[in-house]
């Protein structure tokens, strides 16, 4: 079982969303802020056998990868009621199963080195390279080949980048490597 969260279960908790949840947020929250994490990138690492792949074909979701304490991931933050806090934990554990570490970070509305968190201890799921179906490997041309032609049962792979990066780009996100993806899967399938 995951290590418990040290926020108070009467205060609200913050989700911090990254990649479907930006786009299919699937639970209720009171209200949701663009911000960002500290010393981590979006990388479409983590390998998707049950929604946007198969075992023999996987796919390709997105994780945090830890960098340099200098760089930042921007995503959107949900506040999520006292009262719903538990619903939507039980709820994200199952969601996001194939993610092997369910971990709190501060989130800040600057990327500014000397910017002060405006929320501590927000939860999220990340994929380490100790979970078993993670796909690590690849050159950014590969990753496109393997997302322009991964299938699975919620969709295609390439349907998950695209509402990822439309998403993104709506809450005013700037991330050169999603769309340089983006446009590379585009360009394999002739979208």
């Amino acid at each position: 079982p995951p290590t418990p969260l040290s926020t108070n279960p009467r205060e609200p908790l913050w989700v911090f969303g990254y990649g479907s949840i930006v786009w299919n947020v699937g639970f209720e929250y009171v209200s949701m802020r663009t911000l960002c994490a500290r010393g981590f990138r979006r990388r479409f690492y983590q390998g998707s056998t049950d929604h946007r792949g198969t075992v023999e074909f996987p796919g390709r979701t997105v994780t945090l990868e830890h960098c340099d304490a200098r760089e930042v991931v921007w995503g959107a933050a949900y506040e999520v009621s006292p009262e719903h806090r538990e619903r939507v934990i039980e709820y994200l554990e199952k969601r996001e199963k194939q993610y092997d570490a369910r971990i709190e970070m501060d989130l800040f509305d600057s990327a500014d080195e000397g910017a002060e968190p405006v929320i501590r201890n927000a939860v999220t799921y990340i994929a380490t390279p100790s979970e078993y179906n993670l796909n690590w490997l690849g050159d950014a041309g590969d990753l496109a080949e393997q997302i322009a032609r991964a299938r699975g049962p919620s969709g295609e792979n390439c349907e998950y980048l695209y509402n990822l990066a439309i998403a993104m780009r709506d809450i005013g996100v700037e991330d050169d490597h999603l769309y340089n993806l983006e446009a590379a899967v585009r360009a394999i399938r002739g979208d």
